[in-house]
């Protein structure tokens, strides 16, 4: 366990709130890092995956990096356009 690995737990284990926030915040930071994995994956530019769903880059990039609030409709459309499919499993 590094340095940011230790500060990180030892804050969750201070406040409950911190946990809950952090955990919240890092499953959001995943799938926008999942996202673009499977858009470079594809070999498709933002500019290109853009066109392809006939909105501007910097929409694409608002998905990529702040993908907490994404209907999911719009989701599907992105991994549609990248040949990707989606699978949910509620645990």
């Amino acid at each position: 366990m590094d340095d940011l690995d230790k500060y990180i737990q030892k804050r969750k284990n201070a406040s409950p709130d911190f946990a809950k926030r952090f955990d919240e915040g890092y499953e959001t930071f995943k799938i926008g890092v999942l996202l673009r994995q499977a858009r470079e994956q594809a070999g498709i530019t933002q500019e290109e995956l853009a066109q392809k769903l006939n909105t501007k880059k910097s929409a694409i990039s608002r998905i990529e990096n702040h993908s907490e609030d994404m209907r999911l409709s719009t989701l599907k459309s992105y991994l549609d356009a990248v040949g990707k499919k989606l699978h949910l499993s509620i645990s």
